[in-house]
């Protein structure tokens, strides 16, 4: 079984009850009338069920296979006391998943039939009729939740009827269950951020800074993972959810869909430049509305003189950004901004950036950090080569620059952590002591920034909650560090973002939030990370934050876009 880090029941176990049959046992004589009253089935469906294509390997007429699957438990006992009456037909219990809460399907994953091929290549593990995890923790932790099936050594007769024992049954093995697995994830806060984020595309990843384990992993649109239980409307089920091109509700958009992180981006590029000594937190940059360089011009908004990083940050200022940068790319010289492109590269590798972060899920995003290459290949038309002005948007989280919400929550917590962080992970434990964590979930990773460069930065992301573009993100007695982002799209609606840790002092909890077409960082997906933080560190809504959660429910983004 699978449980949160509460204990509450995330997965169980149902059973499911099947009939049996072995073809070459079964009575020609026997009544089929009054069989197939108590199984509550036709005469066709009878001999459509029993005759198999027998020259398939799936089929033996002297081995059993299933004649009739999720039988319901009253039609099971029925039938089981006129069992006798029809040889060649024996009753079997298996089990299926169920889900005790509607949450969490991005992160449970589900179940389905093996294949022919994962038979074949299996070397007997798995059998026609298993079931195997087909994403999500299901898949990733399949080896440790499947256990190990029993082996007994049996004497039959020429017509494949059982005799007795092989060697008094010594050689037998006992079947041993799999391992219950104790996730990071807390069952509260995700189903409230799934209520957050009903009728809106997005994503939110919250994370433990001290340990890496993720808190929450909700992707939006979602599904009750209980409509793909194996029951008997499966099928039907699984394919209205594939065939949804509106919603994509199989789309894991916190780990599997790339965006622009926007402006979130911007503390990241600080600590980077002043690690270097490229800039310093009092560099200051005159911004006039606008920032203009060569051919290069962008504009900003209204906001106090940016004497300094701290303020920059409050007020999200492009001018300021887009300066550090510049200087960042033209480290060497402003002819070359491809070792200025490597060097701001290594750090964000470091960051978690541009490649896989490893979380023990399935079909994870690298994102994506346009390199020097790619910038050659984009430009090969320019005679002189391309120039840091035609990348400087990268420096405000723009341009060809691409990261998975996943990434955006960790670097949150880079941030908390002052400069290291451990590999996100859903599973903090496992029942059975013979399994453990892997180590690289329990390995600091260094991100390369020494930690007196962080305060400045701080103490800018604490003012943007107090004051600034992160305002509505603001919670009575929660002392909170963010920064909004406003990602642009050339195809509709910005998309708001949102990351932050709190408390400040003693980080519990830090998360990203990204809600697609929703405007400003500042509107949507800020109050939403705050009440997601209010939630987890408070365990309730404050009166004062009654109305901010109202709103937020009230915005329907799919079926109201105009909202």
């Amino acid at each position: 079984m699978i449980y949160d880090r509460n204990e509450e029941l995330l997965v169980i176990n149902k059973p499911i009850y099947d009939i049996q049959a072995i073809y070459n046992k079964i009575d020609p004589k026997m009544d089929t009338s009054l069989f197939c009253s108590l199984l509550e089935i036709d005469h066709e469906t009878f001999k459509k069920q029993l005759n198999k294509n027998w020259s398939s390997v799936k089929y033996h007429k002297s081995l059993p296979f299933i004649f009739m699957d999720k039988v319901r438990p009253e039609i099971f006992a029925r039938f089981q006391e006129h069992l006798f009456k029809f040889p060649g037909f024996k009753p079997s219990i298996r089990s299926i998943r169920s889900y005790p809460h509607e949450n969490a399907a991005h992160v449970l994953g589900y179940l389905g039939e093996v294949s022919q091929k994962t038979i074949n290549d299996s070397d007997g593990l798995y059998g026609p009729g298993d079931y195997i995890g087909q994403s999500g923790l299901e898949k990733y932790y399949e080896p440790v939740l499947k256990g190990k099936k029993g082996i007994k050594h049996i004497i039959k007769d020429n017509l494949g009827r059982e005799v007795e024992a092989f060697n008094e049954g010594k050689m037998d093995e006992k079947s041993l269950d799999g391992s219950d697995i104790y996730c990071g994830l807390d069952l509260s806060l995700q189903a409230y951020g799934e209520k957050l984020l009903k009728n809106k595309k997005g994503s939110i990843v919250a994370i433990e800074p001290s340990t890496g384990e993720i808190l929450c992993y909700i992707s939006s649109p979602t599904y009750d993972p209980n409509v793909l239980n194996l029951d008997e409307n499966r099928g039907e089920a699984f394919q209205a959810l594939l065939n949804d091109d509106i919603n994509k509700p199989f789309l894991d958009r916190s780990v599997s869909a790339k965006y622009p992180p926007g402006s979130i981006f911007k503390p990241i590029l600080a600590l980077i430049s002043f690690q270097e000594g490229i800039t310093r937190p009092f560099t200051t940059v005159p911004c006039n509305g606008y920032y203009e360089y060569n051919t290069f011009r962008y504009k900003c908004r209204n906001h106090p003189h940016t004497s300094n990083v701290k303020i920059a940050l409050t007020h999200s200022c492009n001018s300021y950004f887009f300066d550090m940068i510049r200087k960042v790319l033209e480290v060497e010289s402003y002819s070359t901004p491809g070792k200025g492109l490597n060097l701001l590269n290594g750090y964000l590798n470091k960051f978690g950036l541009g490649k896989q972060l490893g979380i023990d899920n399935s079909y994870e995003s690298p994102g994506f950090l346009p390199t020097p290459t790619y910038y050659n290949r984009l430009y090969a038309s320019e005679v002189n080569g391309w120039k840091s002005t035609y990348v400087m948007s990268i420096g405000i989280g723009q341009g060809e620059l691409e990261l998975t919400t996943l990434q955006m929550a960790n670097l949150a917590a880079i941030l908390a952590n002052k400069g290291y962080y451990y590999t996100p992970h859903l599973v903090k434990g496992f029942s059975n002591t013979q399994f453990d964590l892997e180590p690289r979930f329990k390995t600091k990773n260094y991100v390369g920034i020494d930690s007196i460069h962080f305060k400045n930065i701080e103490i800018g992301m604490e003012n943007v909650i107090k004051y600034g573009t992160g305002f509505a993100a603001k919670t009575p007695n929660i002392e909170m560090a963010g920064k909004t982002g406003t990602s642009q799209n050339s195809h509709g609606e910005d998309h708001s973002v949102f990351f932050a840790y709190a408390p400040v002092n003693n980080p519990k909890i830090a998360i990203a939030v990204y809600v697609e077409n929703a405007g400003g960082g500042g509107t949507v997906a800020a109050p939403i990370g705050g009440l997601m933080i209010e939630q987890y560190i408070n365990k309730e809504i404050m009166p004062f934050s009654k109305n901010k959660e109202e709103t937020i429910l009230n915005i329907d983004l799919i079926s109201k876009p105009e909202l």
